[in-house]
């Protein structure tokens, strides 16, 4: 029997042993660390006799007891088995994101399985169905909001947004904008969409105390996204980075000073991103959600709240007559150094951004026409 090491392997030291974790077949395995090294003379296809000529100091029954076991692991892989070609297609298909996106995917996919129907965990507070699994042990709850109380504090008018643009034509108009006037928006406009996106809607009782709830759907309503504010051109207030204070609904000065400049770097060096007028940040506050739902599967939930959170601005921002703008393509640690996070429990995810736009924008992409079409393979042959 040929044999070969899965493509689709981690291995890692955890609560101090050494784990060899192969995904989505298999199962993770605590072995001792020299099945690294007998993995490694497996990386062509080859038989257990042809790997032993390679590890000549290791006896032919300690080979043959780690062949075993990885094997068993599915970490080895048969030549011509099912697991081996699906071994070789998923490689193929992540192969540029491998191995953190894979491994993040398929490690925490399948978290139901074994659960019986009447012992399925609990659902969520306030929400329908279970975001991540199991939930953690009772403990005392995380703080609902974040709050700087040493931070000087602009407290912002509560005049409710002028929403009334017909849902049909937000949904339509809604486009990414690259494009800005460079004119101030009104303390009156962002403190209207910072109200509409992340305020509390209203309050509810989890079982344990309260939660609030936001215009967005958030996994078991925990409320772990921040909202983080880098000013650039907004009337009243300082160039800087803020800290939208939800409960309070006001900005909280972190530090003074944000130039167009600062803006594309930490947007990666995007030149578009010099042209907003404000930036929000997407931070993630993990306690909130893992001290309810301690599988890892949770932090896909993080995730995707960041972009129900992302989808509510962009058309919140459209009915307000401003320009959205959203990026993953940012530097992380410079960002969380501007919005004062540890970047450990307190983490960005999401970076926003919106301003006047331009009425011609000048990098939009023309509609498409036949020679577009002529070059695109609308469906499988």
């Amino acid at each position: 029997m040929r044999l070969r090491r899965s493509r689709c392997l981690t291995c890692y030291w955890h609560e101090g042993a050494f784990v060899v974790h192969p995904h989505p077949h298999g199962t993770s395995m605590e072995l001792h660390p020299a099945a690294a090294e007998i993995l490694t003379a497996f990386d062509e296809w080859s038989t257990p006799d042809e790997a032993a000529g390679r590890l000549g100091h290791l006896t032919p029954d300690t080979i043959e007891e780690a062949v075993a076991a990885l094997v068993d692991a599915g970490a080895l892989l048969a030549q011509g088995s099912t697991a081996a070609r699906r071994d070789e297609l998923i490689a193929g298909q992540w192969g540029a994101w491998m191995p953190e996106a894979s491994f993040f995917h398929y490690a925490t996919s399948d978290v139901y399985d074994g659960h019986p129907a009447g012992d399925a965990p609990a659902p969520p507070d306030g929400e329908a169905g279970d975001p991540a699994g199991a939930e953690a042990p009772a403990g005392p709850l995380p703080p609902l909001f974040t709050s700087h109380p040493a931070a000087p504090r602009v407290l912002l008018p509560r005049r409710p947004a002028e929403l009334r643009t017909p849902l049909g034509e937000v949904l339509y108009d809604r486009r990414t904008h690259r494009d800005f006037t460079g004119a101030p928006v009104s303390l009156d406009t962002l403190a209207a969409l910072l109200a509409a996106v992340f305020g509390p809607v209203d309050f509810i009782d989890c079982g344990r105390g309260a939660l609030y709830r936001r215009t967005s759907p958030q996994g078991g309503s925990r409320q772990e996204i921040d909202a983080y504010v880098g000013v650039l051109g907004v009337s009243g207030l300082s160039p800087g980075w803020y800290h939208y204070n939800g409960l309070l609904h006001a900005l909280e000065l972190l530090s003074e000073g944000f130039t167009p400049q600062d803006a594309a770097h930490l947007c990666a060096d995007q030149s578009w991103a010099a042209r907003p007028a404000f930036f929000v940040v997407l931070a993630a506050r993990l306690e909130r959600m893992s001290v309810k739902y301690p599988t890892p599967r949770a932090y896909r939930v993080c995730l995707l709240d960041a972009g129900h959170l992302g989808q509510t601005f962009a058309l919140t921002a459209t009915a307000l007559g401003l320009g959205p703008a959203q990026t993953g393509a940012f530097r992380d640690s410079a960002v969380a150094g501007r919005c004062g996070l540890d970047n450990t429990g307190h983490t960005p995810l999401y970076v926003l951004a919106a301003g006047h736009p331009e009425p011609e924008a000048r990098d939009a992409p023309p509609p498409a026409g036949v020679a577009a079409f002529e070059a695109t393979t609308l469906v499988a042959p």
